[in-house]
């Protein structure tokens, strides 16, 4: 796919400059804008081999703009023809930012083999986060651009949303859930560690490593230690695809 098809697409907002076409980090769009029916609910968006976010559609800025008084607009209804908008806070922006935490580091690790050349596209099952920090699951698929040189110039990002994450399911980091203690306890869980090791980690007795315990499955409301890990891998609270097991920053008060 060449670059230049991306960048006079009429779904994705960009602007020009006098070296040619290139992406604005203030870029216009059509708030009337509707894609076809068979992109119904499918965000788009051109990210340069940085990961910043350059190009994007509709639907892309009404999950992940932030309303205010000059860009609330982007996730109104179809007002008048001729009106448009802008969203700032979204072109410009570090596409990492938008993903939790819990899946960041490996979707970077495929991202990375995008970038070098080792495949063309890839496909993933991701966890998203909207402006307001509600988390929602999705299926992304991320194509390499082609250019003039022999890296990709850019990536074409596709992501559908799918559920938005509600009651137990995946929560943002900006929830504070867990002690720095229970933090340890929870990875030394995850690790396979029983309570006699987990005791001599963290220089506790046997019953206040029980007692830490009780306390998470209290909290994230499950019957036993294998639930427990089960229920923090599906909340995001644990990070996918490292070892030994690792708790997201963002939940440890």
């Amino acid at each position: 796919m060449k670059f230049s098809a991306l960048v006079d697409s009429p779904q994705i907002s960009t602007g020009r400059s006098a070296a040619g076409p290139v992406a604005t980090a203030v870029a216009p769009v059509r708030r009337d804008a509707r894609p076809p029916a068979d992109r119904q609910g499918v965000c788009m968006a051109v990210l340069d081999p940085t990961l910043t976010i350059r190009q994007a559609t509709q639907d892309f800025f009404r999950n992940f703009a932030t309303p205010d008084e000059t860009g609330a607009d982007v996730l109104a209804g179809a007002p008048s023809d001729s009106s448009t908008t802008t969203a700032p806070d979204v072109c410009g922006r570090d596409f990492r930012e938008l993903v939790h935490p819990s899946v960041r580091q490996p979707l970077m690790r495929q991202f990375e083999r995008l970038l070098s050349g080792r495949c063309d596209r890839f496909s993933a099952h991701v966890v998203a986060l909207r402006s307001e920090g509600d988390a929602f699951t999705g299926n992304l698929t991320a194509t390499a651009v082609s250019g003039y040189a022999p890296d990709p110039a850019a990536v074409l990002v596709l992501m559908r949303p799918g559920q938005s994450a509600e009651g137990d399911a995946v929560v943002a980091p900006r929830k504070k859930l867990l002690s720095e203690i229970d933090a340890r306890i929870l990875e030394g869980i995850a690790a396979g560690l029983s309570t006699i090791p987990l005791a001599s980690r963290l220089y506790l007795s046997r019953q206040g490593v029980e007692y830490h315990v009780t306390g998470l499955l209290r909290k994230l409301k499950v019957p036993n230690r294998a639930a427990l890990v089960s229920r923090a891998y599906a909340m995001g609270v644990l990070t996918v695809g490292t070892w030994p097991p690792r708790v997201v920053e963002g939940f440890i008060k």
